[in-house]
């Protein structure tokens, strides 16, 4: 059976990850977490304090760190899904963290960042049977992706799922900082210069507000079993 690109992109707090997991579980294909490799970049430049208390950087330091940055993914059987590592350490943990997220928007906003980042992916893609989530996977990393889906759901719905998510990995914050960085990352991530978070025109919408996990990954295998079929009995 061929194989194909699934990319899936949306807001924060969506759950594109959780869906992307188990979604590449399911098809047995790669799982890349693009969001990760942007958290990477902004946790390494905030260990190497290019990013101060107040958010300020300079954008050249950081572009003149990315040579010292290599980026990679372990599968961990115990989570079941891939870890990331920079520079050999796992930092899956620590890129989570809030101070990371505070950050990660303006970083990625950076041409320079992007560009390597995206250089990355591509090359995990070229084999196809890849799973992505992100923000430009459709529009920009994978524009010919066989599969896009773009991923929203209410505001108040993606808040609680953050909070819920901070929550159990014991760091606490109130339920207006975690809306506050939402709706923030919300307009960086749709105003920024480069690749800015746009629906593809040729993307199917998952709204899953009002959906279970199991539900949403019901209705995108659906889509992916026709799909393949379809794909398969041209090549005929």
């Amino acid at each position: 059976m061929s194989k194909i690109i699934v990319a899936i992109d949306g807001f924060s707090s969506c759950g594109k990850s959780t869906l992307a997991k188990a979604l590449s579980v399911h098809m047995g294909y790669v799982y890349v977490d693009s969001g990760a490799m942007y958290r990477a970049v902004t946790y390494y430049c905030l260990q190497k304090k290019l990013i101060s208390a107040a958010g300020k950087f300079d954008e050249k330091k950081v572009v003149n760190t990315l040579k010292k940055i290599k980026l990679s993914f372990k599968y961990n059987p115990y989570a079941k899904s891939s870890d990331t590592y920079l520079n050999g350490d796992n930092i899956e943990k620590e890129i989570r963290q809030m101070k990371v997220s505070n950050h990660v928007s303006k970083i990625a906003m950076i041409k320079e960042v992007r560009d390597r980042v995206v250089d990355i992916q591509r090359t995990m893609g070229k084999e196809k049977g890849i799973v992505m989530d992100g923000r430009d996977i459709g529009t920009n990393v994978f524009p010919g992706a066989e599969l896009k889906i773009f991923m929203t759901a209410d505001i108040d719905i993606r808040v609680q799922r953050r909070l819920d998510e901070l929550n159990s990995r014991g760091e606490h914050v109130t339920y207006e900082e975690v809306k506050i960085n939402l709706m923030k990352r919300d307009y960086d991530d749709t105003h920024r210069k480069e690749s800015p978070l746009s629906k593809a025109k040729d993307a199917v919408v998952l709204d899953n507000s009002d959906l279970n996990r199991e539900q949403q990954l019901e209705y995108i295998e659906r889509l992916i079993k026709d799909l393949l079929l379809t794909k398969d009995t041209l090549s005929i």
